[in-house]
């Protein structure tokens, strides 16, 4: 813990970091907030799902683009335009009269296409303000702080949606999304940090092993987590507030894991074992569905969420040159997003065809996969005990004076 609060004293650690986490909020409370809404308006979770999945295929094409862009113009202009641009479509959403789903489709695409890349460039601006040695933890902290985000924005979600209006749920999120995104826009760091043009072609960064499987892994992770909230809500009901209690617990879980665990030196093990964590508590679940068994088995399965983040986060700033970090955290950040959209559409699904215990079929299934690539894949995990977790520095060819 001394480790941590270490780095919260460093300069505009603490800012940048609550910055970022108030501009992402939004992004774990919209899947939710979505699903709900639309599943009022058209009284059916499989419409909702094909407004979720119009998104998600959004939030696919911004991600690496979007971080690509930011090396190309700059942070600010690139973060300003798509946040204008991604809430005036949160306000259609929310505020216009009763659409047609495929409307709703296309507005949620235009909502994910313009989701502000905060995550690569938050992602690329930490190795520049700590030393090397203080890198793994600040990866650390932050995972535990996204926690926030992908488990309490659910939680705030489904009060708000549940006990007061689905309306008001997207309203909170856009708040959320305007007053962090300038916050962190206006910070020092977001101006003093320069993404260089990266020289490859989009998508290159993905041949490189640790990215592919940081991508596909929190894919996974994010999606498991996503079902399991739909599938949480659908237990409870749409007017109870277990299902609050219950996803606050879930994301206790994980705020511990993050913090007890989250420094622990990163071994080609490190993210199957912390997957296998959020599968045994994910399967645990799904044998009852009675209020103290599932905030029992949600608090194991949250143990091992942040700590899995924190190796993902570090295990791409080893494996990627500088230039190429924000389309790496893009691909990274499309891959948690897609997830997260991807299973609540499949849990909404489920929960139509077979009640809620379908939501959680899919979460096992979701956690089982995201156990077995890093297994599978665990010569592509860098092994960085002892080793920097710093990005590869740039090298370009310098000419030589003769004399």
């Amino acid at each position: 813990m001394d480790s941590y609060w270490t780095l919260l004293q460093t300069r505009g650690v603490a800012r940048i970091m609550s910055a970022q986490l108030l501009a992402r909020f939004p992004f774990g409370m919209l899947s939710l907030a979505f699903l709900l809404h639309i599943e009022r308006i058209h009284h059916s979770y499989g419409a909702a799902g094909l407004v979720l999945a119009a998104t998600s295929v959004g939030q696919a094409i911004a991600g690496p683009l979007t971080s690509r862009w930011m090396g190309v113009w700059g942070m600010r202009k690139v973060l300003t335009l798509t946040l204008v641009v991604c809430a005036s479509a949160l306000g259609v959403i929310a505020f216009a009269p009763t659409l047609p789903v495929p409307v709703y489709m296309v507005v949620g695409f235009i909502g994910g296409l313009s989701s502000p890349p905060v995550q690569p460039a938050v992602r690329t601006i930490y190795p520049k303000m700590v030393n090397s040695r203080q890198l793994t933890p600040l990866f650390s902290l932050d995972a535990s702080a996204q926690e926030v985000i992908w488990v309490v924005g659910p939680v705030i979600t489904t009060f708000v949606a549940t006990q007061i209006s689905t309306v008001l749920a997207i309203v909170l999120a856009m708040i959320f999304l305007v007053v962090g995104g300038i916050w962190f826009i206006s910070s020092p760091e977001v101006g003093r940090v320069r993404i260089p043009r990266s020289r490859r072609k989009i998508g290159a960064v993905l041949a490189r092993p640790a990215v592919l499987l940081a991508t596909v892994t929190g894919f996974l992770l994010v999606g498991a987590c996503a079902a399991v909230e739909a599938g949480v809500v659908a237990t409870f009901g749409h007017d109870s507030p277990n299902s609050g209690i219950v996803l606050a617990i879930f994301s206790v879980g994980s705020l511990i894991g993050g913090l007890a665990f989250g420094h622990i030196p990163i071994g080609p093990w490190a993210l199957a074992r912390r997957m296998f964590i959020v599968f045994l508590g994910m399967a645990v679940a799904a044998a009852s569905l009675e209020f103290w068994w599932l905030a029992l088995s949600l608090a194991i399965a949250g143990v091992g969420i942040a700590p899995a983040l924190a190796v993902m986060f570090a295990i791409v700033s080893a494996s990627v040159k500088f230039s190429e970090t924000a389309e790496a955290y893009g691909w990274v950040g499309t891959g948690q997003l897609i997830g997260a959209a991807l299973g609540s559409a499949a849990a909404g699904f489920m929960i139509d065809a077979f009640d809620a215990p379908g939501a959680f079929w899919v979460a096992i299934a979701f956690a089982f996969v995201g156990f077995l690539i890093p297994v599978v894949l665990r010569r592509a995990h860098p092994d960085l005990r002892g080793r920097d977790a710093s990005p590869i520095p740039d090298t370009e060819p310098i000419q030589a004076v003769r004399p």
